[in-house]
């Protein structure tokens, strides 16, 4: 059996919908990043799936708890987790950005602390850092657009999908840090332990997400084997 971590949130149903598309999941109901179950067994074709925070999707697969999840690229950039990343799914296009009130992205603050927003710190203070830029970083969990508009902070850097978020509260995008899909992760021991089942699920995932159009592409040749500093580079 290979266990499957899946996130729950707004990956969920894509995520379920690609493992359709591969023949996996047909006979499993109720399978859903919504559902109140957290664990789905799908014997007929020897995979588990799990349901879990988005946040905790690397840690299971890192630590051995899961074989393989699906997770977005921007927790994989801020947690720095050490798993393989065969493949960017393509679904769940987003980007991290840095944001401010309208006009005020123009002042020159290098010459004392940017207060800013997030719940992505280490790719924030990577950020800021390789620019020279000191920085406040103020960690929250939700309603990072509420900052600005409060006083709490200077600039946000968050996830944007659309824009329409930040255009509601007058925000304007700034920069983007880094570009964002969903992306199947692997155990780096389960890749040794169970490779037969492991390079079937990379290989029927890979042509479910072209079948869908979405812009899923395969990693590089031997992209199981790459660190993921190489990873963390793509």
């Amino acid at each position: 059996m290979l266990t499957i971590a899946l996130s729950k949130g707004k990956l969920s149903e894509s995520a379920v919908e690609i493992f359709r598309r591969a023949g996996y999941v047909t006979e499993v109901e109720g399978l859903s990043g919504e559902s109140r179950r957290l664990v789905f067994e799908c014997r007929a074709v020897g995979l588990t799936f799990l349901i879990v925070r988005p946040s905790d999707v690397p840690t299971y697969v890192e630590y051995g708890g899961a074989d393989a999840g699906i997770v977005g690229k921007d927790v994989l950039l801020e947690q720095d987790a050490d798993v393989y990343e065969p493949l960017d799914l393509g679904f769940g296009a987003c980007r991290i950005s840095v944001a401010a009130l309208k006009g005020e992205g123009v002042r020159d603050r290098l010459s004392s602390k940017v207060r800013v927003a997030t719940k992505y710190p280490r790719i924030t203070e990577r950020f800021f850092n390789q620019r020279g830029v000191p920085v406040e970083i103020i960690k929250l969990y939700g309603s990072i657009e509420l900052a600005p508009v409060v006083g709490l902070a200077d600039w946000i850097v968050d996830l944007v999908e659309t824009g329409n978020t930040l255009r509601a509260h007058d925000l304007v995008e700034l920069e983007v840090i880094a570009h964002s899909t969903a992306r199947l992760i692997v155990n780096r021991a389960s890749l040794r332990l169970k490779h037969r089942p492991l390079r079937e699920l990379i290989e029927r995932l890979r042509v479910a997400s072209e079948g869908q159009g979405a812009g899923g592409k395969s990693g590089p040749s031997q992209a199981e084997h790459t660190s993921r500093k190489t990873a963390a580079r793509a």
